[in-house]
C-alpha cells in the first residue's frame, strides 16, 4: 500500500465556493475542489496555496486549517491510501481559469447549496460544509470588528 498526502483549499469569495469540473478524454470525472500532492520541501500550507493557484489561477489567502479527509483507491500498480489536508481560504475576486493540463474543463464560484449538489465526493461535501460554517463565523467576527 502506498501512503500519499495532498493539500487543498475550500476557497470562498462573497459567499460562493470555488469548484473545478474535470473531464478527461470526454469522460465525466465530476466537480471537485482544488487539491494536489505535497512536493519535497513544501509545508502543507504552501502546497494548498500552490495547488489552488495552479489548478484555478486564483490567488487565495488561508484563513485556517479545517481538517483532513482520507480515502483509498486502486492506483496503476498498488492500492493508494490518501490523506488530504484542507484549508479554508478566501479570494478577492471571482476570476478563475481551469488548468487544462490536469483535464479541468471548467471552474467557477457557486452558492453553497449548488456546490454541495455539484461536488462528486461525499468527503469533499462534508469538508465544504465545515469550511462554510467557519467562513460565516470568520465573516461575522470581522464584521463586528469593523463597526
Amino acid at each position: 500500500m502506498i501512503e500519499a498526502v495532498s493539500c487543498g483549499g475550500v476557497v470562498i469569495h462573497k459567499g460562493k465556493v470555488l469548484l473545478l469540473y474535470k473531464n478527461q478524454n470526454g469522460r465525466y470525472m465530476g466537480w471537485v475542489m482544488p487539491k494536489g500532492t505535497v512536493e519535497s520541501g513544501e509545508t502543507f500550507k504552501q502546497t494548498a496555496l500552490r495547488e489552488v493557484k495552479e489548478e484555478t489561477d486564483v490567488d487565495a489567502e488561508i484563513i485556517k486549517y479545517i481538517g483532513k479527509t482520507q480515502y483509498t483507491f486502486r492506483g496503476s500498480n498498488d492500492i493508494v491510501n490518501k490523506t488530504v489536508h484542507w484549508y479554508l481560504m478566501t479570494a478577492d475576486s471571482f476570476y478563475c481559469k481551469p488548468q487544462a493540463e490536469e483535464f479541468f474543463a471548467d471552474a467557477g464560484f457557486y452558492k453553497q447549496h449548488e456546490a454541495f449538489y455539484l461536488l462528486k465526493f461525499h468527503d469533499e461535501k462534508q469538508m465544504m460544509r465545515r469550511a462554510y460554517a467557519e467562513y460565516n463565523e470568520y465573516r461575522n467576527k470581522n464584521y463586528r470588528y469593523r463597526q
